[in-house]
């Protein structure tokens, strides 16, 4: 067997070196908290532009965490976009609070959201562990939920047996 080129071995020398010198920086989409002093241009809203009412003697009291007329208010600012009346989204209609009745039927937890993130957390660490996402700053979401994610292709194939009208699905990867 002859030996490689000085030649060869420099220049696999120099690609490693090289590849050892890219990043590749993908955006952690997992992480929804800034690690930057930045502003969070997620949490600006645009305000409606002020205007003087006709009726001064209309406006309503000023109340402790009441809202503004020129507040935004998205949800009845689509409906209206859409061609729906305006209503205040402050008040839901009869089916929301219908649907809001029959959700807390069973009672409802008050702090749902630091209960679930230290139930994923737990599940996360018993699971796989949070040495590779920090130290190698790696997510390991996608692996500790394998097992529970939901196989589109069989549940579409589910679906349409039952004669349900599936007008579109996910292209097979």
């Amino acid at each position: 067997m002859r030996p490689l080129p000085m030649a060869l071995i420099a220049a696999f020398i120099a690609s490693g070196t090289l590849g050892a010198c890219a990043s590749n920086k993908v955006p952690n989409l997992m992480n929804l908290r800034s690690d930057s002093n930045g502003p969070d241009e997620f949490a600006i809203l645009p305000v409606k532009p002020l205007e003087l009412p006709k009726d001064l003697a209309a406006l309503p009291q000023p109340t402790p965490n009441g809202t503004n007329l020129v507040d935004p208010n998205p949800v009845a600012d689509a409906v209206v976009a859409l061609g729906g009346k305006p209503r205040d989204a402050t008040k839901g209609s009869a089916a929301d609070n219908g649907l809001v009745a029959y959700a807390a039927r069973d009672g409802v937890t008050a702090d749902v959201r630091g209960v679930l993130a230290a139930e994923d957390l737990q599940y996360r660490q018993r699971n796989n562990g949070r040495l590779l996402e920090r130290l190698f700053k790696v997510t390991t979401y996608f692996k500790a939920y394998r097992s529970q994610a939901l196989d589109q292709n069989a549940e579409l194939g589910r679906w349409r047996a039952v004669g349900a009208a599936t007008p579109s699905a996910a292209p097979s990867k």
